[in-house]
């Protein structure tokens, strides 16, 4: 694995204190009827995705998570501003304004989703690392869900084929500690989700993803296991969120004392202290990092509100794969 340099640490504080500012704009933006419909932000996670692709690569692996997409397709490479401009319903959006929140998509940098239904990537992930399989490209499928979808029973049907195959996936478990506003504590009777890996003999781990340094430590490991052909592996990845399950949280069933003490283990912070530590940077030079991030999501705006909205006609578009299809027929008529 790339080892964890100057470079990688200074990298990782731009670009998590980018996500971090995407997020809250994303929230001001809802506020403001901007963003309309679900909106699930991912304050606090920043580690996973910087661990994760610090270990993938790049030019061959893939992604695919739940319906907290934002940052996770910025990390594989999607420009921010379409992003922004999907979340928005623009035209210059990841999925032409069609998808919003919950669907960011990118083909080209091989992130499949952006998925509403709970825990409907799990099996769509293993499909993905099939065909990887099945034409030999040596590349590896990173599939993330909440601890939520932990209890979907199409997660044990996946299970159950991935390691019966040994597909080349890696099953992660965004465990932030609350399924909407459920806590893990109340779903199950056991706390460490990563132990279902058991009962199929699939090697499983949880690791403390408040640290992109051992995110990504993990997740080396399991990828080139899955790389050699030896299969899946499932990581519990332990986080927290900052901000409730969606913009309509209240969050009656947590504190904000709970949240203030898991704020000591913020992930950019531990990023910042390091860097620090080492002498990588200055205080000056990591708060022009944070302006340079904040100027950036600016422009994200910008490009987002300079864009038009897709055109009226294109509503039927990526309905029917059929273009004579009968029912459109019908409604011209």
């Amino acid at each position: 694995m790339k080892e964890f340099s100057k470079e990688v640490y200074l990298k990782w504080y731009e670009d998590m204190t980018m996500w971090r500012r995407f997020e809250d704009k994303c929230r001001s933006l809802y506020l403001k009827q901007k963003i309309r419909g679900f909106l699930h932000l991912y304050n606090g996670q920043e580690a996973i995705p910087a661990g994760f692709t610090h270990a993938m690569d790049l030019t061959k692996d893939s992604m695919i998570t739940a319906y907290r997409c934002h940052i996770h397709p910025m990390a594989m490479g999607v420009d921010p501003k379409r992003i922004m401009a999907e979340l928005c319903g623009k035209a210059t959006g990841t999925s032409g304004g069609m998808g919003g929140s919950m669907h960011i998509f990118s083909k080209e940098h091989r992130f499949y989703g952006g998925h509403g239904i709970v825990g409907g990537q799990i099996p769509l992930g293993a499909g993905i690392a099939f065909a990887d399989k099945y034409f030999d490209r040596k590349a590896v499928n990173i599939c993330f869900f909440g601890d939520g979808a932990a209890r979907q029973g199409s997660l044990h049907e996946t299970f159950n084929m991935a390691m019966n195959w040994k597909l080349p996936v890696v099953f992660v478990v965004e465990n932030n500690q609350y399924a909407m506003g459920t806590s893990v504590k109340r779903t199950a009777n056991h706390e460490d989700i990563y132990k279902l890996g058991l009962g199929y003999e699939m090697p499983c781990l949880a690791v403390d993803a408040m640290d992109p340094v051992k995110v990504a430590e993990a997740a080396y490991e399991a990828i080139e296991r899955a790389r050699r052909g030896d299969g899946p592996t499932f990581i519990e990845a332990r986080t927290y969120r900052y901000r409730g399950h969606s913009m309509s949280d209240a969050e009656p069933y947590r504190s904000k004392e709970e949240v203030a003490v898991h704020k000591n283990d913020d992930p950019i912070e531990l990023v910042k202290q390091r860097i620090l530590e080492n002498g990588w940077a200055t205080e000056q030079e990591l708060e022009a990092t944070d302006n340079k991030s904040r100027d950036f999501v600016e422009e994200c705006i910008e490009f987002m509100e300079n864009s038009p909205y897709p055109d009226a006609e294109k509503i039927y578009e990526y309905v029917y794969a059929q273009e004579n299809y009968p029912f459109l027929d019908k409604l011209e008529n």
